[in-house]
């Protein structure tokens, strides 16, 4: 049995929880999420822990008293050059004993990830197959973030190279953590790019499919490249030829709110179900709260089941679409409560137990 396929119908969290104590955090990662654990972000305890600012420490051009990307001063001179000369030995060479000191310079800090070493401390005591990291998308990074007259960085190739490697070093960072906690667990990074759903829109009109998929794929591909899994999260509708085309091995998707939209891109579908790539259902609706408080567990089979049958109408296999399916909240429960969010956390690891125990009998 390879690595890849005692994913199926496995359940992973999305990124943000709302809790505003840690230890009862990391109990609620424990008990849905032993299989595969994750790091939550909890902006409750900290701001620092939100997805934009989260990934941006130590970047060139980020200084924390400035509301803009500065590519003027002095230390931004001083810091570009030592950073280029560090990415590239990092990628270039095996995270050996020295890359691994030149990494720790962009480190996920307790300063903004206070759930980053009690996810480690899991990792070393139950050593999982897998475990989930995640960086925010460099799309959505740098449509994000502005320079100093207000230019989005996208449009800045100079930052828009900066924000890509950066997000690469931390993502890379993540990886040699996880796999000095156990080397037999195998890294899932999922790349979160909720403004994905926007391309194409009057927001993003001269932006084209070709640079994102150029973006995504540098991150992925040397995700993949240091023994990682790499996964796209969008949460609204999204043309998914570009993270396939990226070269990612999970799409996650909205599949309470959006399921149908897969179906639009059938034949990029089940290319990519064919070449061991795989959906993680996002079907807990974490984005709609009316939704997650009247729902149970008959309900999300019925939307899950629902979803599928979209693809299959299009001529994708249904064995071959359960065999690469994985179960996940539609998005961060970050926005819910407490209560609510540990509802859908709860569910989506019943709908998870639901879909094993239907693969194993067929």
């Amino acid at each position: 049995m390879s690595q890849n396929s005692k994913l199926t119908f496995e359940c992973l969290a999305i990124g943000s929880l709302p809790h505003d104590n840690l230890e009862k955090a990391m109990e609620l990662v424990k008990k849905d999420f032993y299989k595969i654990p994750f790091w939550p972000q909890l902006t409750k305890i900290n701001k620092n822990e939100d997805m934009i600012i989260q990934f941006l420490e130590n970047m060139p051009s980020f200084f924390v008293e400035k509301d803009y990307l500065d590519t003027e001063c002095d230390k931004f001179f001083e810091n570009i050059e030592e950073f280029f000369n560090d990415y590239e030995i990092i990628t270039s060479q095996n995270l050996d004993e020295s890359t691994a000191k030149i990494l720790d310079k962009y480190a996920i800090s307790r300063n903004n990830s206070i759930a980053f070493p009690k996810f480690i401390e899991i990792i070393k005591n139950t050593k999982p197959n897998f475990a989930k990291g995640q960086i925010v998308g460099p799309f959505t990074l740098s449509t994000s973030l502005t320079d100093k007259s207000g230019k989005s960085a996208f449009y800045d190739e100079t930052l828009k190279e900066i924000i890509t490697k950066t997000l690469v070093l931390k993502a890379l960072w993540q990886i040699k953590e996880i796999k000095c906690a156990n080397s037999d667990t195998t890294p899932i990074i999922f790349i979160d790019e909720p403004s994905l759903s926007q391309l194409g829109t009057s927001a993003f009109l001269t932006v084209s499919q070709n640079e994102v998929i150029e973006m995504l794929k540098s991150v992925s591909d040397i995700i993949k490249q240091y023994g990682a899994i790499s996964a796209i999260h969008c949460c609204g509708k999204c043309d998914w030829t570009i993270p396939i085309d990226a070269g990612v091995d999970i799409i996650n998707t909205d599949a309470y709110t959006y399921a149908q939209n897969l179906s639009i891109f059938s034949e990029k579908i089940k290319i990519f179900l064919e070449n061991g790539g795989k959906i993680a259902w996002g079907v807990v609706p974490t984005l709609d709260t009316k939704a997650l408080e009247k729902i149970d567990l008959n309900k999300l089979i019925s939307v899950f089941e629902k979803a599928v049958k979209y693809l299959t109408k299009k001529g994708i296999n249904e064995k071959i679409i359960l065999e690469n399916s994985l179960i996940t909240p539609s998005c961060g429960a970050g926005g819910l409560s407490e209560e609510l969010a540990e509802k859908a956390m709860d569910l989506t690891k019943e709908l998870s137990k639901y879909g094993i125990q239907i693969s194993n009998n067929r």
